[in-house]
């Protein structure tokens, strides 16, 4: 049996060559653009065919009878049994102009064609997209009742429909895919489409809240997904089943599945936060057109667009997350009655699809480091490389700075105290590492320009930047009215002096392709602790200006992560006697911290706790406030806070001591 098709090489038309093949005496004739024949050569290599089996005709979809040749056209007359028709724009970023041509002009073209092939049969591939908005559900007899075909994705598959019902002179028949997804098997597909414009944020959702946490999803509209093997499978059955001329099959699932829980089951797979609860989208209807007018005026189209560009999701896309048709598919079922064609449940195979998409299709998966992408090590991260660590004679500094010593890292290293940093530089001796040591009081802005100045004569370089010096004060507010100078000295140090050794450095890491830099900030900025608000908000200014820092630079090649440290046993906290009955961890681990910044290069690293704590204040920040408020009253300030003199530790009441167990069940 011969057969002819266009978009044989096309993902759809892959999968169906192979089943088409697999019958008996079965020849392929699929139409190739001149300079694309390799594509066919794969396709041979792949489904293990002869040239014989699968005959390449030059020819394109959008010439006149769409350029085959004379002599193929002579040859082929009479021959073709069946004249599948897949060729066509799947895409909703192309202009209408190409659209209309192709998918238009191009199925006229083909039907002419086929008409002089005197082909026996034309399926026409066309897709659910041929109903438009239909506000409803659409049958497989339903064809002029099409709603909404404003966009050029929907006329075009309409129109083009309507070409074969009209003008086809030859037996024809007409095929309705729904949004069609990768491989049930595999998850193997082309492009992103469909369903896969959720995956980049629930990818995002992903990196920035622990899979543990309940979201509140929305319904939004219905997406009716199945995977290439059934539609490759189903068309290849229909297509030889007889009695079946001048009929129209929806190649769909039975059921389709809301935005939120197609979300959810995403999610599901890619062990983001689940989205059990959804919200009506009935709640959206009620709210008044002046404030929906409001909010849209609020919102530029550019900042818009940025956002869906930042989540690979193109505007023209947005239309669909609220499509309100649902499909019958009757005719369908009857069709593959006995064959055990059947959808499998998305919930069967959506782990392949994200595996797949995650492998071959995020567009930065060059650039995410996970288990499907090895990272490499901290030596060989570190390897040639100049690290320049802050604060680095005691605490999480000088740990940090043994570390990356022992991975081969050239680590320069920073405090006030020239005696202790001769310490620390024996120590790393002691290891075999490679380190210098450098005398600079960093909230002296004068004193970091001399600095920067002498490293990089003698280095010409700094490659990574750990500001980890810091200055930190337990008071409250109400026990710093005449102490504006407290405010003063913590951004002095945690603020101007990190952002000078930035300003500093970042021309020489520009000129060189790249730098990253690594700020310590404070569990703090994301909890908005009582009694830190002199050092909260110095940190949080440093926050701010990396992530304005890191939209600037991103395309100079220079990274910046923020580490939010949970409390450290350190000199810092040891004045602060209420620290020993509150969950702390050691400055290696808070090494491990940095050294995994480096490796991994993330915008961010927040323990759980952490991140729980910016989340409530987000989502229940009054809530949030009577605990954090509760627990400040509990607990008083330090004597030296309240300009008294230290006397015997007190001993804490059960209501601190409960307070603080509550907090130590809690993973960091």
């Amino acid at each position: 049996m011969n057969y002819f098709v266009t978009g044989a090489t096309g993902f759809i038309g892959r999968f169906l060559v192979g089943r088409l093949l697999k019958r008996e005496d079965a020849r392929v004739f699929a139409l190739v653009r001149p300079g694309s024949e390799y594509k066919l050569d794969a396709l041979r290599t792949r489904l293990g065919a002869s040239p014989d089996q699968l005959v390449a005709i030059s020819g394109d979809i959008n010439e006149k009878l769409l350029g085959v040749s004379k002599r193929d056209q002579d040859d082929l007359a009479g021959q073709i049994d069946h004249f599948f028709h897949l060729a066509a724009i799947y895409d909703l970023t192309a202009d209408e102009n190409t659209q209309r041509y192709t998918n238009i002009e191009g199925t006229r073209q083909t039907l002419k064609l086929a008409e002089k092939l005197k082909a026996g049969c034309f399926h026409h591939v066309s897709s659910i997209a041929a109903a438009g908005l239909y506000d409803g559900t659409f049958t497989e007899d339903m064809f002029e009742q099409a709603q909404g075909l404003d966009d050029p994705y929907l006329l075009t598959k309409h129109e083009s429909e309507a070409l074969v019902r009209q003008e086809s002179k030859l037996p024809w028949r007409i095929y309705r895919p729904a949004m069609v997804v990768g491989h049930s098997e595999t998850g193997e597909m082309d492009k992103i489409d469909g369903p896969y414009y959720l995956f980049k944020f629930t990818q995002k959702l992903k990196d920035f809240l622990p899979n543990w946490m309940p979201l509140v999803g929305v319904e939004g509209g219905h997406f009716n997904v199945v995977p290439v093997d059934f539609v490759a499978s189903a068309l290849d059955h229909i297509a030889h089943q007889d009695g079946r001329d001048g009929q129209c099959f929806h190649l769909t699932a039975d059921r389709s599945y809301n935005l939120g829980e197609i979300m959810d089951i995403i999610a599901g797979a890619a062990q983001a936060p689940r989205m059990p609860v959804k919200l009506d989208n009935r709640l959206f209807g009620s709210v008044p057109g002046f404030v929906k007018k409001g909010v849209s005026a609020l919102t530029p189209k550019m900042v818009l667009n940025a956002a869906l560009e930042n989540l690979d999701i193109p505007p023209s896309a947005l239309k669909f997350l609220t499509f309100p048709t649902e499909y019958d598919n009757r005719r369908a079922h009857e069709a593959l009655e006995g064959s055990s064609i059947e959808v499998p449940d998305l919930e069967s195979y959506i782990q392949q699809l994200w595996d797949f998409w995650e492998n071959h299709l995020d567009p930065d998966r060059g650039e995410r480091k996970d288990e499907l992408q090895p990272l490499p090590t901290l030596p060989e991260r570190v390897a040639g490389k100049v690290v320049m660590v802050t604060g680095a004679t005691s605490g999480i500094g000088k740990a940090s700075a043994l570390k990356l010593a022992r991975a081969g890292a050239t680590v320069l290293v920073i405090a006030r105290t020239a005696e202790k940093l001769e310490e620390t530089l024996h120590e790393i001796e002691q290891l075999g590492g490679t380190a210098q040591a450098y005398s600079c009081d960093v909230s002296d802005l004068e004193d970091v320009d001399r600095l920067i100045k002498q490293v990089l004569a003698d280095h010409g370089k700094v490659d990574v930047l750990v500001n980890n010096a810091g200055r930190s004060i337990r008071r409250s507010v109400a026990h710093a009215f005449d102490r504006f100078h407290d405010y003063e000295r913590t951004m002095q140090l945690n603020y101007f002096g990190a952002l000078r050794l930035i300003m500093d450095l970042l021309p020489t890491m520009i000129e060189n392709g790249g730098g990253h830099v690594i700020n310590i900030s404070s569990i703090g900025v994301l909890t908005n602790a009582p009694r830190f608000s002199a050092y909260v908000a110095s940190k949080a200014a440093l926050d701010a200006f990396t992530r304005c820092a890191a939209s600037e630079l991103a395309h100079e090649g220079i990274r910046f992560t923020t580490i939010n440290m949970p409390l450290v046993r350190t000199p810092m906290i040891a004045p602060t006697k209420i620290y020993n009955h509150v969950p702390t961890i050691s400055p290696a681990q808070a090494a491990d911290m940095i050294c995994d910044a480096i490796v991994r290069q993330p915008k961010r690293i927040a323990t759980n706790l952490g991140i729980m704590g910016q989340v409530m204040h987000f989502i229940t920040p009054k809530v949030t406030e009577t605990i954090m408020n509760t627990g400040y009253k509990l607990f008083s300030d330090s004597a030296a806070a309240m300009g008294q003199k230290e006397g015997t530790p007190k001993k804490i009441s059960r209501e601190q001591a409960a307070f603080s167990r509550l907090f130590k069940g809690i993973h960091w």
